[in-house]
């Protein structure tokens, strides 16, 4: 059985650890914070005290945390760790350029690695349904398959090279982010307008643009959560910061995802502790109105 270790044990690398550990594996894993270490204890797994210990006593890790420098560091350490063996799964959603820089860490070590952000939110992460957008060679690919397998039920090879993997999410996520801002832009015209949300929400979700994205997001606007529901404002607009960082580098104009991340700004600004939908109530604010169901 492979010992599977994972660092960053919020609700995304809390959810893959413990179907890590409902797949079978071994799960060893890293966070700053002592009660994510406890929960992930009583759900069957173990813990390391550094994220060197995690590389020396695995096989594969995935990294999940927030960033591009601290996707670099950490991959410095396990790479220290792991030294000519193992396999790191970047899960995280950084830069193309900064999942290169990683990669070369590992690789002056002779450690493998895969490109593999996710999409599927807190939800995806605790039903093992994620979708993983995955490059790194074919052979590291096939080798990791049933690991992959244990955390999601759909699974892409998007390329051979490290970077396609978080240039397919940057591209996702411009499409994600302009989807918010079209539900939200949308159900407050229809409330200002007279229209009850469960109308609404019936017709939108009936039509060609009915998915499962629009009736998880009109549903919680219109129950009114906007708080610990696994999409934090802060992950949207750093990822759309992302997509739009990729679309000036290759000369590709933004126009609607440029938008969302400017109303995503606003957002941040006024609820800095709450979840995307969230921006909602900036739209209320200034139309007179508030969406129910």
């Amino acid at each position: 059985m492979k010992k599977v270790g994972v660092i960053g044990l919020g609700n995304m690398g809390m959810g893959m650890a413990k179907n890590l550990i409902k797949s079978g594996f071994s799960v060893i894993g890293f966070d700053l914070d002592d009660k994510r270490l406890l929960k992930l204890k009583e759900n069957g797994g173990s813990t390391a005290t550094s994220t060197v210990q995690i590389g020396e006593e695995t096989d594969a890790v995935f990294v999940m945390v927030m960033n591009g420098e601290q996707v670099k560091a950490v991959v410095a350490d396990l790479a220290t760790g792991l030294k000519d063996r193992g396999t790191i799964i970047l899960t995280a959603t950084i830069t193309p350029e900064e999942a290169r820089e990683a990669y070369s860490i590992a690789d002056l070590e002779g450690v493998s690695m895969l490109d593999s952000p996710v999409s599927g939110g807190m939800d995806g992460a605790h039903n093992g349904t994620l979708t993983l957008m995955t490059a790194g060679k074919k052979s590291v690919f096939n080798d990791c398959i049933k690991i992959l397998e244990a955390v999601s039920s759909n699974i892409f090879h998007v390329g051979e090279e490290i970077g396609e993997g978080q240039t397919v999410k940057a591209s996702l996520q411009a499409f994600i982010g302009a989807s918010f801002t079209a539900i939200f832009e949308s159900l407050v015209l229809g409330s200002k307008a007279g229209i009850k949300g469960q109308t609404l929400y019936d017709v939108f979700s009936a039509s060609g643009v009915g998915s499962p994205l629009f009736n998880n997001c009109a549903s919680l606007i219109m129950d009114r959560k906007f708080k610990n529901t696994g999409s934090h404002i802060s992950t949207m607009y750093k990822d759309l910061g992302i997509s739009l960082d990729m679309a000036k580098k290759n000369g590709v104009p933004l126009f609607t995802a440029g938008a969302a991340y400017e109303l995503f700004q606003a957002g941040i600004s006024m609820f800095p502790d709450e979840d995307n939908w969230s921006i909602v109530k900036l739209l209320e604010q200034i139309s007179g109105t508030e969406v129910h169901w």
